[in-house]
Protein backbone atom coordinates (compact mmCIF):
# COMPACT_ATOMS: atom_id res chain seq x y z
CA UNK A 1 0.00 0.00 0.00
CA UNK A 2 1.27 3.18 -1.20
CA UNK A 3 0.29 6.93 -0.18
CA UNK A 4 1.28 10.42 -0.20
CA UNK A 5 1.65 11.39 3.52
CA UNK A 6 0.39 14.39 3.25
CA UNK A 7 -0.94 14.39 6.71
CA UNK A 8 0.11 12.43 9.94
CA UNK A 9 -1.95 11.28 12.67
CA UNK A 10 -0.44 10.51 16.04
CA UNK A 11 -2.26 8.85 18.89
CA UNK A 12 -1.03 8.40 21.97
CA UNK A 13 -2.75 7.31 25.88
CA UNK A 14 -0.85 8.42 28.63
CA UNK A 15 -1.37 7.28 32.21
CA UNK A 16 -0.77 9.85 35.24
CA UNK A 17 -1.49 9.17 39.02
CA UNK A 18 -1.86 11.24 42.02
CA UNK A 19 -1.02 14.98 39.75
CA UNK A 20 -2.56 18.20 39.12
CA UNK A 21 -1.09 18.59 34.72
CA UNK A 22 -3.05 21.43 34.21
CA UNK A 23 -5.22 24.02 36.36
CA UNK A 24 -8.15 26.00 35.77
CA UNK A 25 -8.74 29.96 37.35
CA UNK A 26 -9.11 28.55 40.84
CA UNK A 27 -6.45 25.98 40.96
CA UNK A 28 -8.49 23.09 40.08
CA UNK A 29 -7.91 20.77 37.48
CA UNK A 30 -9.14 21.31 33.74
CA UNK A 31 -11.70 19.92 32.75
CA UNK A 32 -14.10 18.65 29.70
CA UNK A 33 -17.57 17.18 29.61
CA UNK A 34 -17.56 14.03 26.76
CA UNK A 35 -20.07 11.58 26.54
CA UNK A 36 -22.21 12.47 29.38
CA UNK A 37 -19.62 12.43 31.90
CA UNK A 38 -16.81 15.14 32.93
CA UNK A 39 -13.08 13.68 31.90
CA UNK A 40 -9.80 15.34 33.06
CA UNK A 41 -7.70 17.35 30.63
CA UNK A 42 -5.17 19.12 29.49
CA UNK A 43 -5.34 21.60 27.31
CA UNK A 44 -3.46 22.08 23.75
CA UNK A 45 -1.69 25.26 24.80
CA UNK A 46 -0.37 23.33 28.07
CA UNK A 47 0.90 20.81 25.71
CA UNK A 48 2.36 22.79 23.32
CA UNK A 49 4.25 24.70 25.73
CA UNK A 50 5.69 22.00 27.39
CA UNK A 51 6.89 20.27 24.16
CA UNK A 52 8.46 23.58 22.84
CA UNK A 53 10.04 24.18 26.19
CA UNK A 54 11.76 20.38 26.75
CA UNK A 55 15.30 20.35 27.55
CA UNK A 56 16.39 16.63 26.86
CA UNK A 57 17.81 14.68 23.79
CA UNK A 58 15.30 15.18 21.21
CA UNK A 59 14.48 18.78 22.42
CA UNK A 60 13.39 21.55 18.98
CA UNK A 61 16.80 23.05 20.02
CA UNK A 62 18.98 20.14 18.74
CA UNK A 63 17.88 20.94 15.72
CA UNK A 64 19.62 23.90 15.04
CA UNK A 65 16.73 26.52 14.11
CA UNK A 66 16.01 28.85 16.66
CA UNK A 67 12.85 29.05 18.43
CA UNK A 68 10.64 31.97 18.26
CA UNK A 69 10.51 35.05 21.05
CA UNK A 70 7.32 34.86 22.38
CA UNK A 71 6.79 37.84 25.02
CA UNK A 72 4.63 41.29 25.50
CA UNK A 73 7.86 43.09 26.40
CA UNK A 74 10.04 41.92 22.94
CA UNK A 75 10.65 45.24 21.56
CA UNK A 76 11.25 46.47 24.94
CA UNK A 77 14.04 43.82 26.26
CA UNK A 78 15.22 42.16 22.98
CA UNK A 79 15.44 45.98 20.56
CA UNK A 80 15.12 48.82 23.00
CA UNK A 81 17.24 48.14 25.55
CA UNK A 82 20.16 47.33 23.47
CA UNK A 83 20.28 49.80 21.23
CA UNK A 84 19.92 52.05 24.50
CA UNK A 85 22.91 50.38 25.93
CA UNK A 86 24.87 50.95 22.68
CA UNK A 87 24.77 55.06 23.80
CA UNK A 88 21.79 56.36 21.84
CA UNK A 89 19.41 58.44 23.55
CA UNK A 90 16.51 56.51 24.92
CA UNK A 91 13.64 59.08 23.96
CA UNK A 92 15.20 58.70 20.59
CA UNK A 93 15.09 55.36 20.75
CA UNK A 94 11.59 54.80 22.23
CA UNK A 95 10.30 57.20 19.34
CA UNK A 96 11.59 55.06 16.53
CA UNK A 97 10.96 51.88 17.98
CA UNK A 98 7.06 52.63 18.49
CA UNK A 99 6.98 54.05 15.38
CA UNK A 100 8.32 50.42 14.14
CA UNK A 101 6.21 48.43 15.88
CA UNK A 102 3.16 50.09 14.93
CA UNK A 103 3.26 50.08 11.37
CA UNK A 104 4.99 45.91 11.35
CA UNK A 105 2.61 44.73 14.57
CA UNK A 106 -0.42 46.59 12.47
CA UNK A 107 -1.74 49.14 15.42
CA UNK A 108 -5.26 49.41 15.88
CA UNK A 109 -6.97 52.79 16.00
CA UNK A 110 -7.33 52.74 19.44
CA UNK A 111 -3.78 51.94 20.02
CA UNK A 112 -2.47 54.66 17.96
CA UNK A 113 -4.38 57.01 19.98
CA UNK A 114 -3.18 56.05 23.36
CA UNK A 115 0.31 56.15 21.54
CA UNK A 116 -0.18 59.65 20.77
CA UNK A 117 -1.59 60.64 24.25
CA UNK A 118 1.58 58.92 25.61
CA UNK A 119 3.73 60.77 23.30
CA UNK A 120 2.17 64.15 23.99
CA UNK A 121 3.00 63.44 27.87
CA UNK A 122 6.64 62.61 26.56
CA UNK A 123 9.00 64.42 29.42
CA UNK A 124 6.68 65.32 32.15
CA UNK A 125 7.95 63.86 34.54
CA UNK A 126 8.19 60.34 32.78
CA UNK A 127 11.64 58.49 33.39
CA UNK A 128 13.40 56.41 31.15
CA UNK A 129 12.08 52.82 32.76
CA UNK A 130 8.33 54.80 32.23
CA UNK A 131 9.21 55.54 28.19
CA UNK A 132 10.61 51.84 28.12
CA UNK A 133 6.99 50.58 29.40
CA UNK A 134 5.59 52.19 26.16
CA UNK A 135 6.88 49.47 23.85
CA UNK A 136 5.16 46.49 26.13
CA UNK A 137 2.16 45.28 23.85
CA UNK A 138 -1.06 44.20 25.34
CA UNK A 139 -0.68 40.20 24.01
CA UNK A 140 2.18 38.11 24.00
CA UNK A 141 3.79 38.22 20.47
CA UNK A 142 5.94 35.72 17.83
CA UNK A 143 8.69 37.22 16.71
CA UNK A 144 11.16 35.29 15.11
CA UNK A 145 15.10 35.85 15.69
CA UNK A 146 15.76 37.23 12.30
CA UNK A 147 12.81 39.43 12.36
CA UNK A 148 13.68 41.27 16.05
CA UNK A 149 17.45 41.68 14.37
CA UNK A 150 15.50 43.42 11.17
CA UNK A 151 13.89 45.78 13.44
CA UNK A 152 16.76 46.18 15.54
CA UNK A 153 18.93 47.35 12.60
CA UNK A 154 15.79 49.52 11.37
CA UNK A 155 15.58 51.28 14.67
CA UNK A 156 19.28 52.02 14.86
CA UNK A 157 19.78 53.48 11.04
CA UNK A 158 16.67 55.88 12.00
CA UNK A 159 17.71 56.65 15.70
CA UNK A 160 20.79 58.24 13.34
CA UNK A 161 18.74 60.29 11.33
CA UNK A 162 17.61 63.16 12.89
CA UNK A 163 14.77 64.33 10.03
CA UNK A 164 13.68 60.32 10.46
CA UNK A 165 13.28 60.67 13.97
CA UNK A 166 11.30 64.36 13.85
CA UNK A 167 8.81 62.07 11.85
CA UNK A 168 9.16 59.04 12.84
CA UNK A 169 6.09 57.46 12.21
CA UNK A 170 6.89 58.40 8.11
CA UNK A 171 9.97 57.51 8.59
CA UNK A 172 8.95 53.58 9.80
CA UNK A 173 6.74 53.35 6.67
CA UNK A 174 9.39 54.04 4.32
CA UNK A 175 11.76 52.17 5.65
CA UNK A 176 9.56 49.22 6.06
CA UNK A 177 8.40 49.75 2.32
CA UNK A 178 11.82 50.02 1.26
CA UNK A 179 12.97 46.87 2.53
CA UNK A 180 9.71 44.76 2.39
CA UNK A 181 11.47 42.69 -0.03
CA UNK A 182 14.28 41.85 2.54
CA UNK A 183 11.76 41.20 5.74
CA UNK A 184 9.93 38.60 3.32
CA UNK A 185 12.93 36.90 2.23
CA UNK A 186 13.68 35.79 5.81
CA UNK A 187 12.50 31.81 5.65
CA UNK A 188 11.89 30.32 9.05
CA UNK A 189 11.53 34.29 10.07
CA UNK A 190 9.01 33.73 12.82
CA UNK A 191 11.40 30.60 14.73
CA UNK A 192 10.84 26.91 14.56
CA UNK A 193 7.73 27.26 16.60
CA UNK A 194 5.94 29.44 14.35
CA UNK A 195 6.55 27.10 11.93
CA UNK A 196 5.16 24.24 13.98
CA UNK A 197 2.32 25.77 15.93
CA UNK A 198 1.94 29.09 13.68
CA UNK A 199 1.49 32.73 14.65
CA UNK A 200 -1.39 35.62 14.23
CA UNK A 201 -0.18 38.90 13.14
CA UNK A 202 -2.60 41.76 11.55
CA UNK A 203 -0.15 43.26 9.63
CA UNK A 204 1.12 42.83 5.74
CA UNK A 205 4.81 43.18 6.10
CA UNK A 206 5.19 40.14 8.92
CA UNK A 207 3.91 37.26 7.59
CA UNK A 208 0.80 35.17 8.94
CA UNK A 209 1.68 31.64 9.52
CA UNK A 210 -0.87 28.89 9.96
CA UNK A 211 0.00 26.08 12.07
CA UNK A 212 1.47 22.92 10.61
CA UNK A 213 0.93 21.31 13.86
CA UNK A 214 -2.95 20.88 15.08
CA UNK A 215 -3.05 19.70 18.69
CA UNK A 216 -6.38 18.22 19.96
CA UNK A 217 -6.96 19.07 24.34
CA UNK A 218 -6.14 15.64 25.79
CA UNK A 219 -8.58 14.00 28.29
CA UNK A 220 -8.86 10.68 30.37
CA UNK A 221 -10.64 8.35 28.40
CA UNK A 222 -12.89 7.07 31.42
CA UNK A 223 -15.08 9.56 33.89
CA UNK A 224 -12.67 11.80 36.01
CA UNK A 225 -10.84 10.58 38.70
CA UNK A 226 -9.84 13.55 41.55
CA UNK A 227 -10.26 13.57 45.42
CA UNK A 228 -9.19 16.70 47.56
CA UNK A 229 -5.60 16.72 48.77
CA UNK A 230 -5.59 18.13 52.15
CA UNK A 231 -1.77 19.24 53.39
CA UNK A 232 -0.46 20.52 56.34
CA UNK A 233 3.10 22.49 56.53
CA UNK A 234 5.21 22.07 59.49
CA UNK A 235 6.51 25.56 60.98
CA UNK A 236 10.28 24.54 62.17
CA UNK A 237 11.29 27.42 64.27
CA UNK A 238 8.00 27.65 66.31
CA UNK A 239 7.30 23.24 67.18
CA UNK A 240 11.44 24.01 68.44
CA UNK A 241 9.96 26.46 70.64
CA UNK A 242 7.41 24.18 71.48
CA UNK A 243 4.51 25.75 70.05
CA UNK A 244 2.05 22.77 68.81
CA UNK A 245 0.36 22.99 65.58
CA UNK A 246 1.04 23.31 62.15
CA UNK A 247 2.57 26.42 59.79
CA UNK A 248 0.40 26.25 57.10
CA UNK A 249 -2.91 24.17 56.55
CA UNK A 250 -4.72 24.06 52.93
CA UNK A 251 -6.10 21.82 50.44
CA UNK A 252 -4.76 21.12 46.15
CA UNK A 253 -6.68 18.48 44.24
CA UNK A 254 -5.28 16.09 42.90
CA UNK A 255 -6.50 13.38 39.68
CA UNK A 256 -5.51 10.39 38.18
CA UNK A 257 -6.35 8.99 34.39
CA UNK A 258 -5.26 7.50 31.16
CA UNK A 259 -5.36 10.08 28.75
CA UNK A 260 -5.75 10.36 24.76
CA UNK A 261 -3.73 12.81 23.09
CA UNK A 262 -4.10 13.75 19.62
CA UNK A 263 -1.49 15.74 16.95
CA UNK A 264 -1.92 16.34 13.50
CA UNK A 265 0.79 17.27 11.31
CA UNK A 266 0.00 18.91 7.89
CA UNK A 267 2.70 17.81 6.17
CA UNK A 268 2.67 20.01 3.45
CA UNK A 269 2.25 22.91 5.05
CA UNK A 270 5.46 22.02 7.61
CA UNK A 271 7.66 21.91 4.24
CA UNK A 272 6.53 25.01 3.48
CA UNK A 273 6.52 27.21 6.44
CA UNK A 274 10.01 25.48 7.30
CA UNK A 275 11.89 26.41 3.59
CA UNK A 276 9.65 29.25 2.46
CA UNK A 277 8.09 27.30 -0.95
CA UNK A 278 4.72 26.55 -1.74
CA UNK A 279 2.88 23.97 0.09
CA UNK A 280 2.04 22.62 -3.49
CA UNK A 281 5.49 22.01 -4.12
CA UNK A 282 6.57 20.66 -1.23
CA UNK A 283 7.79 16.82 -3.22
CA UNK A 284 10.84 19.37 -4.74
CA UNK A 285 11.67 21.15 -1.63
CA UNK A 286 14.24 20.53 0.74
CA UNK A 287 12.70 17.89 3.27
CA UNK A 288 15.58 16.82 6.19
CA UNK A 289 14.38 19.55 8.52
CA UNK A 290 10.69 19.01 8.15
CA UNK A 291 11.75 15.47 8.83
CA UNK A 292 13.65 15.86 11.81
CA UNK A 293 10.85 17.89 13.52
CA UNK A 294 8.73 14.85 12.96
CA UNK A 295 11.06 12.52 14.76
CA UNK A 296 11.47 14.98 17.61
CA UNK A 297 7.53 15.90 17.71
CA UNK A 298 6.76 12.16 18.29
CA UNK A 299 9.51 11.48 21.05
CA UNK A 300 8.03 14.13 22.68
CA UNK A 301 4.90 13.53 22.78
CA UNK A 302 5.41 10.37 24.11
CA UNK A 303 7.64 11.06 26.68
CA UNK A 304 7.68 14.80 28.03
CA UNK A 305 4.71 15.44 30.92
CA UNK A 306 2.93 18.83 30.89
CA UNK A 307 3.06 18.74 34.65
CA UNK A 308 2.67 21.60 37.58
CA UNK A 309 3.16 20.76 41.06
CA UNK A 310 6.51 18.63 39.89
CA UNK A 311 7.87 19.25 43.15
CA UNK A 312 5.06 17.55 45.32
CA UNK A 313 3.63 14.92 42.62
CA UNK A 314 6.65 13.69 40.22
CA UNK A 315 4.01 13.64 36.97
CA UNK A 316 6.24 12.28 35.08
CA UNK A 317 4.57 9.27 32.42
CA UNK A 318 5.50 7.53 29.07
CA UNK A 319 2.90 6.69 26.52
CA UNK A 320 1.88 3.37 26.94
CA UNK A 321 0.43 3.19 23.22
CA UNK A 322 1.97 5.30 20.31
CA UNK A 323 0.14 5.52 16.99
CA UNK A 324 0.60 6.75 13.78
CA UNK A 325 -1.40 7.18 10.22
CA UNK A 326 -0.39 8.78 7.05
CA UNK A 327 -2.17 9.42 4.00
CA UNK A 328 -3.98 12.07 2.64
CA UNK A 329 -7.37 12.14 3.03
CA UNK A 330 -9.01 14.87 5.90
CA UNK A 331 -8.18 13.61 9.38
CA UNK A 332 -10.20 12.28 11.92
CA UNK A 333 -9.51 12.03 15.90
CA UNK A 334 -10.36 8.76 17.45
CA UNK A 335 -11.72 10.30 20.22
CA UNK A 336 -15.43 8.94 19.67
CA UNK A 337 -13.53 5.53 20.82
CA UNK A 338 -14.11 6.98 23.98
CA UNK A 339 -17.22 8.40 23.45
CA UNK A 340 -18.79 5.90 26.36
CA UNK A 341 -15.99 6.22 29.39
CA UNK A 342 -13.82 3.18 29.39
CA UNK A 343 -15.00 1.24 32.74
CA UNK A 344 -12.45 1.12 35.50
CA UNK A 345 -13.27 -2.42 36.78
CA UNK A 346 -10.25 -4.92 35.87
CA UNK A 347 -7.51 -3.21 33.52
CA UNK A 348 -7.93 0.00 32.67
CA UNK A 349 -5.46 -0.03 29.70
CA UNK A 350 -6.31 -3.34 28.40
CA UNK A 351 -10.22 -2.12 28.16
CA UNK A 352 -8.88 1.87 26.45
CA UNK A 353 -6.51 -0.52 24.22
CA UNK A 354 -10.13 -2.69 23.12
CA UNK A 355 -11.96 0.44 22.43
CA UNK A 356 -9.62 1.92 20.18
CA UNK A 357 -8.93 -1.20 18.43
CA UNK A 358 -12.98 -1.65 18.14
CA UNK A 359 -13.61 1.70 16.95
CA UNK A 360 -10.78 2.30 14.35
CA UNK A 361 -12.00 -1.32 13.12
CA UNK A 362 -15.31 -0.33 12.18
CA UNK A 363 -14.55 2.80 11.32
CA UNK A 364 -12.27 1.02 8.49
CA UNK A 365 -15.64 -0.88 8.13
CA UNK A 366 -17.05 1.94 6.72
CA UNK A 367 -14.84 4.55 5.09
CA UNK A 368 -12.22 2.05 3.78
CA UNK A 369 -8.56 1.96 4.97
CA UNK A 370 -6.46 4.25 3.82
CA UNK A 371 -3.90 5.02 5.67
CA UNK A 372 -0.40 3.71 6.68
CA UNK A 373 -0.73 2.76 10.38
CA UNK A 374 2.08 1.46 12.67
CA UNK A 375 2.19 1.48 16.69
CA UNK A 376 4.45 0.87 19.82
CA UNK A 377 2.84 -0.19 22.75
CA UNK A 378 4.12 -1.38 26.27
CA UNK A 379 1.46 -4.11 26.47
CA UNK A 380 -0.03 -6.44 23.49
CA UNK A 381 -2.60 -3.67 22.35
CA UNK A 382 -5.15 -6.77 21.22
CA UNK A 383 -6.82 -6.53 17.85
CA UNK A 384 -5.28 -2.81 16.66
CA UNK A 385 -5.61 -2.99 13.04
CA UNK A 386 -2.33 -1.47 12.32
CA UNK A 387 1.26 -2.96 11.97
CA UNK A 388 3.82 -3.21 14.97
CA UNK A 389 7.03 -0.99 15.04
CA UNK A 390 10.01 -2.26 17.46
CA UNK A 391 9.99 0.34 19.89
CA UNK A 392 9.23 3.71 20.01
CA UNK A 393 12.71 4.51 18.29
CA UNK A 394 11.26 2.44 14.94
CA UNK A 395 7.94 3.82 15.07
CA UNK A 396 9.75 8.00 15.08
CA UNK A 397 12.28 7.23 12.54
CA UNK A 398 9.11 5.30 10.31
CA UNK A 399 7.19 8.59 10.25
CA UNK A 400 10.18 10.61 9.84
CA UNK A 401 11.59 8.64 6.42
CA UNK A 402 8.07 9.32 5.17
CA UNK A 403 8.36 12.84 5.49
CA UNK A 404 11.96 12.59 3.82
CA UNK A 405 10.95 10.19 0.71
CA UNK A 406 7.56 11.74 0.80
CA UNK A 407 5.55 8.85 0.73
CA UNK A 408 8.57 6.60 -1.52
CA UNK A 409 9.44 4.70 1.77
CA UNK A 410 6.03 3.68 2.44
Amino acid sequence: MSVEPRFLQIHALTPYVAALLNRDDVGRAKRLPFGGAERTRVSSQCLKRHWRRAVDEWSFDQLGVPLAVRSRITFRKEIAEPLIAEGLPSDVVVTVVAALQAKLLGASAKAEKERSQKKGRQGEGENSSDLLERLDTNQVIVLGRPEIEFIKNAARDLAHDATAVKDATKAAETYVKENRANLEALSKASGLDGALFGRMVTSDYLARGDAAVHVAHAFTVHGEEAEPDYFTAVDDLRQSAGEMGSGLIATSELTSGLFYVYVVVDVRLLVSNLEGCDARGWHEADRDLASSVVEHLIHLIASVSPGAKRGSTAPYGYAELMMIEAGARQPRSLANAFLRPVSTRGDLRANAFRGLGEHLAGFDRMYGRRELRRFASIADPGALPADPAEGLDALAAWAAGLVRDGGDAA
